[in-house]
């Protein structure tokens, strides 16, 4: 190469060195030195080019660099972030799974069965330690898939995972969604397979945490790898738990259809199959409304799932109808009260399980515990458990004969009573039988609670400082007007709504005192406006009763919605507490087999109304039992031994339901008699049971609730109460005021236009000595509670009131 090339060359370096941008020189105009310079030669150009270089050194060096660039020009983020090291970051982080994931599957064997996949039993014990019963011995029989017919086999494929003869036997989108919402806190999501759910019952626990999602991930593709499909369906449908205590198909066929499992149809084995998703809300013996709804839509999810994977002819599906599954059977050794008492602690233990996270649910918490291994003692008092019974069944059940009286074989009955200073459920009364009545009345909410929510409105008005609509504070001896069917008037406004009193009675001017005692809808129906139907409503709830959905309209007044004995028995020792909540609570302790004792929560909450407004509604309560529609069964009664007693009367429209709800200071105790047809099960009228023209809240309720109470209850107890108002602290009086009809002895909660005929302790209508349960039609010639009477007699018109 001659010396005139490597000039060249050097030049050509030299302007691929020099920077991008051009300094201002070398834009300007050539000068007279740089163009004699260009004309001297390529020997006078050498230096320079050479100059050249060392300006691009310069600015390479920083002469002229914008602040955070590097020595390229590019900022620390972009120097930071290359592509290639993003990449080879992905890249390491996916070995350093796929290695920890490697690692885990070799490293985790399929165990042997967990605890709950070999039996124990449940352990129920009496408050005193003594034994209830046993339970939880496991029932389940397991049969050979063989045995169960193919279709049947493929009703759960299609239900749970239409995909379990293909897939791996995991679903890992599901899986990564689970472990997810774990760890956001979002509780449990489906997507699992079959095998999943196989090995999460028969191999690993109910817990909802990361590990055990990955043990069931790791697991269930070696258990897949290792053992046939049909291995594994076999033992899903053999583990998996179908509600009415069912572990397993074959007892699942027996509860459901009295049926082995080989002789299942399609259509059975499908409703099986929707049962998995939620037992106990699927079962149709005690499934809702919506619960029915949704088996429904589920066993048609199934079957038409089947014809999708061509398991199932078009034509024969359509032609299926659903199979309605007979009416459950108690599990031997459950007869008697025993099975109401032991279905109420599994339920209230569920609860508490998902409270505390322990379970995700309900369903899951109840499987969890009858796969047994529990020891649970009850707040239940054997003595005071069997004095119950015997009430019942004296006063109530040993009278009816359906034989002589059809409708004495509607007759149901259930009762709860709770010590108020603990709120622990010492005694439940659910049915005359677990084996004949699977549905205990004790917790049942469906039918009206009637009068025997006019104590709470009461409650509201006091707790709130309402008003008349004249602008007279309420308490127990403001005046209303009674009425029969008078229009209820909200600021000068009909509202549309009047209810008529039982039997039509019209009571004219009448104090709130005497209203209650002889459950005069009209008095009540109005203080519910006056009040506010959201704030009564909003009290209801603070004293513990359900109103999810109810709508804050007049008609709520007379009781119109459901509630049961356990419910309202909670509303009352409220009161009976002096305005702090009580929850009734049926376990007194629960602890599984190698575990720590369960956090149960404190029955007794705090102030929900004021003392004084609580009290007030006692005081004015004890006017009901002593001058009121519960005088007869209760004040009267020979077995009474000084006890004070508060209470309420209450019989629903159409004579469906008949209540007594009434406590003395240490104890308070819930009774009802509903309507409930001995075949379907719909609720029907009471009229001549028990050979009664009509079943009053003071009749057999009433009567049920005191040889029980007066038996249990401390004598000569009187109720501490702080108030100035109300029938225990004010002298009562007689009326001297003549309504324009007689009552009968027990108004009812709502208007019941067909009236009793002739009840045998109607009040006769010439003058007596002796007090009648209800206004009598002339004055009553006894003498008051009271050796003075009141200044001015409310019934009395124009007494100033």
């Amino acid at each position: 190469m001659g010396r005139a090339e490597e000039r060249r060359a050097r030049q050509r370096g030299a302007r691929r060195a020099a920077p991008p941008t051009r300094s201002p020189q070398a834009t300007a105009p050539p000068t007279r030195s740089a163009q004699a310079t260009a004309s001297a030669g390529p020997a006078a150009a050498e230096p320079t080019v050479m100059g050249g270089r060392a300006a691009a050194r310069r600015a390479a060096q920083g002469r002229g660099k914008p602040k955070g660039k590097g020595k390229d020009g590019r900022s620390f983020l972009r120097r930071m972030f290359t592509w290639k090291k993003v990449v080879g970051t992905i890249f390491t982080l996916c070995l350093l799974v796929m290695g920890a994931f490697v690692a885990l599957y070799v490293m985790t064997p399929i165990p042997a069965a967990n605890a709950d996949a070999t039996l124990q039993s449940n352990v129920y014990k009496y408050s005193d330690g003594s034994l209830l019963t046993r339970d939880g011995q496991r029932n389940r029989e397991i049969v050979d898939l063989s045995k169960v017919p193919k279709d049947v086999q493929r009703t759960f494929v299609a239900a749970e995972n239409k995909t379990f003869y293909q897939d791996s036997g995991v679903d890992l989108r599901g899986t990564a969604r689970g472990i997810f919402n774990t760890l956001m806190g979002k509780g449990a999501q489906g997507g699992s397979t079959i095998t999943q759910q196989y090995v999460k019952n028969f191999y690993l626990t109910q817990n909802q945490t990361v590990t055990r999602k990955l043990k069931e991930l790791v697991i269930s593709l070696k258990l897949d790898r290792q053992k046939s499909k049909d291995y594994i369906l076999a033992g899903y449908i053999n583990t998996s738990y179908y509600g009415r205590g069912a572990y397993g198909i074959q007892a699942a066929a027996q509860a459901y259809y009295r049926v082995d499992a080989q002789n299942l149809s399609v259509e059975q084995g499908a409703y099986l199959a929707a049962l998995l998703q939620a037992p106990n809300q699927y079962d149709w013996a005690i499934a809702t409304d919506t619960g029915k709804q949704l088996a429904k839509a589920r066993w048609n999810y199934v079957l038409d799932n089947m014809v999708k994977q061509h398991w199932l002819d078009p034509t024969k599906r359509a032609a299926m109808k659903f199979p309605v599954p007979k009416d459950p059977k108690a599990s031997p050794g459950m007869g008697g009260q025993t099975g109401y008492l032991v279905d109420a602690a599994n339920n209230e233990l569920a609860a508490q399980l998902v409270a505390e996270g322990k379970s995700d649910n309900v369903n899951d918490a109840l499987t969890a515990i009858k796969a047994g291994g529990w020891t649970i003692t009850l707040n239940i008092d054997k003595k005071k458990q069997s004095a119950l019974v015997k009430a019942a069944k004296s006063q109530l059940t040993g009278k009816l004969n359906p034989k002589k009286r059809k409708v004495d074989g509607d007759v149901q009955a259930g009762a709860v009573s709770v010590d108020p200073k603990t709120g622990g459920v010492v005694a439940l009364y659910g049915g005359k039988d677990y084996f004949s009545h699977y549905y205990s009345n004790a917790t049942r909410r469906d039918y009206q609670v009637a009068s025997t929510f006019k104590p709470v409105i009461l409650a509201a008005a006091l707790a709130k400082q309402a008003q008349t609509q004249d602008g007279q504070e309420i308490t127990a001896t403001t005046t209303y007007d009674g009425t029969s069917g008078r229009q209820v008037v909200d600021h000068g406004s009909k509202v549309g709504f009047g209810p008529p009193n039982e039997d039509n009675t019209d009571y004219g001017k009448i104090t709130v005192q005497k209203a209650m005692d002889y459950s005069v809808n009209a008095v009540f129906a109005q203080m519910g406006v006056d009040v506010g139907m959201q704030n009564v409503l909003g009290v209801a709830g603070q004293l513990g009763m359900d109103t999810k959905g109810l709508q804050a309209v007049p008609a709520q007044t007379l009781g119109s919605m459901g509630a049961s004995p356990m419910e309202m028995a909670g509303i009352y020792a409220t009161f009976a507490n002096h305005g702090k909540k009580v929850t009734p609570t049926v376990i007194k302790s629960a602890v599984q087999s190698g575990g720590s004792p369960i956090q149960l929560p404190n029955p007794i909450g705090g102030q929900v109304i004021t003392r004084e407004a609580a009290d007030t509604v006692t005081s004015v309560l004890t006017g009901v039992v002593d001058d009121g529609t519960a005088k007869e069964s209760v004040a009267n009664n020979p077995a009474r031994n000084g006890q004070q007693v508060a209470g309420k009367t209450g019989t629903s429209d159409k004579n469906k339901s008949a209540w007594f709800t009434g406590y003395t200071p240490d104890l308070v105790t819930s009774v009802g008699v509903f309507g409930e047809d001995a075949k379907v099960h719909a609720q029907v009228p009471l009229y001549g049971a028990g050979g009664v023209a009509r079943v009053n809240g003071g009749g057999f309720p009433a009567q049920v609730w005191a040889a029980y109470m007066f038996g249990v209850t401390q004598s000569d107890t009187k109720f501490d109460l702080q108030t100035t108002q109300g029938a225990a602290v004010a002298p009562s009086f007689t009326p001297s005021s003549t309504p324009s009809s007689t009552p009968s002895n027990t108004p009812s909660g709502t208007p019941s236009h067909k009236p009793s005929n002739s009840p045998s302790n109607k009040p006769s209508n010439s003058p007596s000595n002796k007090p009648s349960n209800s206004p009598s039609n002339t004055p009553s010639n006894s003498p008051s509670n009271s050796q003075s009477p009141p200044l001015n007699n409310p019934l009395k018109p124009n007494n100033g009131q």
